[in-house]
């Protein structure tokens, strides 16, 4: 065989291995031309599903990273990640990678790899839009605050700020119901997904985001421990920065609510171990 074809036949075999290392969804073992992403379902302006389209930051960095990994949004596979289910997901190769507002830890580490992070989440407020009598954390003495029951958001606040009345719902629904009828003075969890919520139609211009973070959440992509892709995804969240379409997607999806990335952003993907 000439060097020629040599080269050719080798070509075709790396490229046949890049495409088994992140496609086919479940560990099948074979190549594919699709690609199973993780993402969360009810989080708007994040990861949101309205029948059979798909929305949000992580949505939109997820396709991005999808694209230049050679898997176009027709090739993308969505499955829900719910919090508690993303390292078994990622673990049992259920899905091939995970944009779910997912705080890179050393704890998570120990079963799951990162590539990122492709955002970094600050703790924050939201408020209704005619509100200035909170300014930040530290006008909450005596207020009203309501995060999610088992959230760790509000307890750091009334581990702070021991004045403040602590109001526990299911969902972030059932908090911006209490907020919009005056009978809490404010949401706290990080600071995007309090945009997201405020950025729905349905909510434009009834609330805003104070803008005062006071904690750090990198958002990563998780990944199987075994996978290799972690500095082609490192390279893609780079390239979106750049271009300037990451920040055309934090605009897209926190329109009108006042909210802006925090100093920290855009972040710089950390290096792949």
């Amino acid at each position: 065989m000439s060097k020629t074809k040599l080269a050719l036949v080798a070509l075709a075999a790396a490229a046949g291995l890049a495409l088994t290392a992140c496609g086919g969804g479940g560990g099948g073992g074979g190549a594919s031309d699709t690609i199973n992403i993780g993402i969360k379902f009810d989080q708007p302006g994040l990861g949101f599903k309205d029948g059979d389209k798909y929305t949000g930051f992580d949505v939109d960095v997820a396709t991005y990273v999808a694209n230049e990994l050679g898997f176009p949004a027709d090739k993308i596979n969505w499955k829900e990640a719910p919090s508690a289910n993303r390292e078994s997901l990622l673990e049992t190769n259920a899905v091939d990678m995970i944009f779910a507002t997912y705080s890179i830890t050393d704890a998570r580490k120990e079963r799951v790899k990162f590539a990122g992070p492709y955002f970094i989440a600050g703790q924050d407020l939201l408020v209704r839009a005619d509100d200035t009598s909170i300014t930040g954390k530290e006008s909450l003495a005596g207020k009203k605050l309501c995060s999610v029951t088992g959230s760790t958001s509000a307890q750091k606040v009334k581990d702070d700020i021991p004045d403040v009345n602590l109001v526990e719902q299911g969902g972030y629904a059932d908090c911006l119901g209490l907020l919009e009828n005056s009978k809490i003075d404010a949401i706290t969890t990080d600071d995007i997904i309090l945009a997201g919520l405020a950025a729905t139609p349905a909510n434009k211009g009834k609330f805003k985001v104070v803008g005062k973070p006071f904690s750090e959440e990198k958002y990563g992509v998780g990944l199987n421990k075994d996978s290799t892709q972690c500095p082609a995804i490192n390279t893609a969240i780079e390239k979106m920065i750049k271009d300037g379409d990451w920040e055309k997607a934090i605009k897209a999806n926190t329109e009108g609510t006042g909210y802006t990335p925090s100093k920290l952003n855009p972040p710089t993907p950390e290096p792949c171990s």
